[in-house]
């Protein structure tokens, strides 16, 4: 497979990267300097994070992985999503400084997020939001355009971004007020994994290939290469979502055991 320059991809990458640096050296200094001494500017924690969704949006995006996905192999695609819904996605909601998340979505520096946003972002809405998006992804018309229309393949891959920034807010969003309690998360978050249990199941049992785009390539029959992608998205998928689970488990058992000490200090003073 030969090499493919794709130029929009870079200049993405290169926005993103000037958009890091702006955020960082030209408004994070205004909002430490501002009345509200809460704001401490971003992180390293916050550009490590920005470092590394900007790392995966680029690999989700060019050569070889775009192409392999686009012209051969329907399980690489399968990896794009995951990539772009379960990677990028938080990853840039961690990266993102509460003081900018409250200018975007409210207006100024201690701003509420607005209702139409609160809504937009309630678990129920997002999550199911999400999910019919990636069923509607996965329907054949949509498939088969997508590999032979570049144009509609970013469209499509911009339509799930944006909807899984919206089903990750209440578990990492910037803004406290619209996260989750961490006991809620984790059931939001195992609720995320079983949904795509119907998609998964019908690429990952079906008995012929039902994408015309992909014939299979490599040495991998369009059947394998289909059951691949939807073992990808149901096995690869939910351990991801369950070791984030995990994750958030013993976090909040931490806070109940730090919790439980301080109270029984307080009460043996």
């Amino acid at each position: 497979m030969p090499y493919r320059f794709h130029l929009e991809v870079w200049l993405l990458v290169a926005f993103c990267v000037w958009l890091g640096f702006y955020v960082s050296r030209g408004l994070a200094p205004r909002w430490s300097g501002s009345d509200s001494d809460k704001y401490q500017g971003v992180t390293k924690q916050q550009k490590a994070s920005y470092a590394a969704a900007i790392f995966f949006l680029w690999l989700a995006s060019d050569w070889p992985l775009h192409d392999l996905s686009e012209d051969y192999l329907y399980f690489v695609h399968m990896i794009q999503h995951m990539l772009i819904t379960f990677v990028v996605p938080p990853l840039l909601l961690l990266a993102t400084p509460e003081p900018l998340a409250r200018t975007v979505l409210g207006g100024h520096l201690d701003a509420a997020p607005s209702p139409i946003f609160r809504k937009l972002t309630h678990p129920v809405l997002a999550g199911v939001a999400f999910n019919v998006v990636v069923a509607i992804t996965h329907l054949p018309w949509v498939v088969n355009t997508a590999a032979n229309s570049g144009s509609f393949h970013y469209f499509a891959h911009f339509a799930l971004f944006g909807f899984a920034l919206l089903m990750w807010m209440p578990v990492c969003s910037p803004i406290p007020e619209l996260r989750l309690g961490l006991p809620t998360q984790m059931a939001y978050l195992f609720a995320m994994s079983i949904l795509p249990t119907i998609p998964a199941g019908f690429l990952t049992f079906a008995d012929s290939s039902i994408y015309e785009a992909y014939t299979g390539a490599f040495g991998i029959s369009a059947t394998s290469d289909q059951q691949a992608a939807g073992l990808i998205m149901k096995v690869v998928g939910g351990f991801y979502l369950w070791t984030i689970i995990a994750i958030l488990f013993f976090r909040w058992s931490a806070i109940n055991q730090k919790s439980e000490q301080r109270t029984s200090v307080l009460q043996n003073s």
